[in-house]
């Protein structure tokens, strides 16, 4: 018998769910689209950063090749500056030098002339010296014989001077003070004062006091006139030393007046030798030895 034919079979699918596939495809395909053209847009910008920058690197580059030319070009003046200014000093030292040469020359020439000159002069002073020297010593001897003379005349000036100091200190007078019996010579004129200098025992000051109400200072005392008789020869003086005043009344011309100090251990002494008119001229003698005496 024979077979029947089988019939095809035929495998129905089951209904299918919802499709999210697909918007999944989709939004990745917006993803990658949105992502290309984020990178298209950031690379235009790198490329236009890029081209500044290179822009700015090459004026940059291009500013600096400008100023290492500008400053080379400066340098090279500097140097071509200093160079000539070298040049100009060689040149100028070498003129210094040749002209200092020149000038050395001369000097050198006028110094031998110098010295030439100034060995004659000295020859010239060498024998006049030596005609001087026989002038001199010529001279010399004619003075010397006249010094000799002249020692042998002071000689005896000076003997007879001493001769004549001794007579007149022989003829002085010899007054004893009021003080302590102490006597002592009196001077009554001028040359018989410088006699008495000449001795060199005492100090002697000169006065000549006029009356008046202010007292006059002789040496280191004051010294008031108070009375003066001419006809008479007799005056009154008040005497100031050592804050004390004493009056000596109606004292005789060439009387010594006697009085102590604080200075000096012997008395000093007034001595009147002419009365005038209101006025009266003589000396005060005071001690060489000024010492403090014990009990003044």
């Amino acid at each position: 018998m024979g077979s029947t034919p089988q019939q095809p079979t035929y495998i129905i699918p089951p209904p299918s769910g919802p499709n999210w596939k697909t918007p999944l495809l989709i939004g990745i395909l917006v993803l990658l689209i949105a992502s290309n053209i984020f990178l298209f847009v950031q690379l235009g910008r790198v490329r236009t950063d890029s081209r500044n920058d290179m822009a700015k690197l090459s004026a940059d580059f291009n500013g600096a090749i400008e100023k290492m030319r500008i400053d080379s070009n400066e340098e090279v003046r500097r140097s071509r500056r200093t160079v000539e200014d070298l040049q100009t000093r060689l040149a100028e030292q070498r003129r210094a030098a040749q002209a200092a040469v020149g000038q050395a020359k001369v000097d050198a020439q006028k110094r031998v002339q110098m010295l030439q000159d100034k060995v004659a002069q000295e020859q010239a002073l060498q024998q006049q010296a030596i005609s001087q020297v026989k002038l001199t010593a010529d001279t010399a001897t004619t003075q010397l014989q006249g010094v000799s003379t002249d020692v042998g005349n002071v000689k005896t000036d000076l003997g007879n001077t001493k001769s004549q100091l001794e007579q007149t200190i022989a003829n002085l007078k010899r007054a004893t003070g009021e003080l302590d019996g102490h006597a002592s010579l009196i001077a009554t004129n001028g040359k018989e004062l410088q006699a008495l200098r000449e001795l060199g025992e005492r100090n002697y000051s000169q006065f000549t006091i006029t009356k008046s109400k202010t007292p006059s200072r002789v040496a280191d005392v004051m010294v008031e006139l108070r009375k003066a008789d001419p006809k008479h020869n007799r005056f009154t003086i008040r005497i100031t030393a050592d804050d004390k005043t004493v009056e000596k009344k109606d004292r005789n011309i060439n009387e010594p007046i006697q009085f102590y100090t604080s200075k000096a251990h012997q008395p000093d002494e007034i001595v009147v030798n002419e009365v005038r008119k209101n006025t009266i001229v003589g000396y005060l003698a005071t001690p060489k030895v000024q010492t403090g005496r014990s009990g003044s």
